[in-house]
């Protein structure tokens, strides 16, 4: 099976990437967990990839332990009210969640 590069994944999908990129940034989050929907899970290791290779320091490779560092979260995911139930120990770890869906969450009229 042919990987989905970050390309056409955009033709498809409105990923919002470069606004993801910024919010990390602000946020000077280190560890950012990740939430797709079932329909993007199969793409979510092209867009971690994607995301670290942009937000790796100049000079240093993308997946180093310097920058941002992202966690992939596997379990359903029905919708932004859909929050992971983390435990304790590895929500104080996580800086920011990031969810990711089809659609948008309020329609627009």
């Amino acid at each position: 099976m042919k990987n989905t590069t970050i390309s056409e994944l955009n033709e498809k999908y409105d990923l919002d990437l470069e606004k993801i990129i910024s919010k990390i940034k602000s946020a000077k989050a280190k560890l950012v967990l990740l939430q797709f929907p079932d329909g993007l899970k199969r793409h979510a290791t092209t867009i971690v990839d994607y995301l670290e290779e942009k937000l790796a320091p100049k000079g240093v490779l993308p997946k180093s332990e310097v920058g941002s560092r992202f966690l992939i979260w596997l379990d359903t995911c029905f919708g932004a009210c859909d929050t992971p139930i983390l435990g304790k120990e590895l929500e104080k770890k996580i800086d920011l969640i990031i969810q990711f869906g089809h659609n948008e969450l309020m329609p627009s009229y």
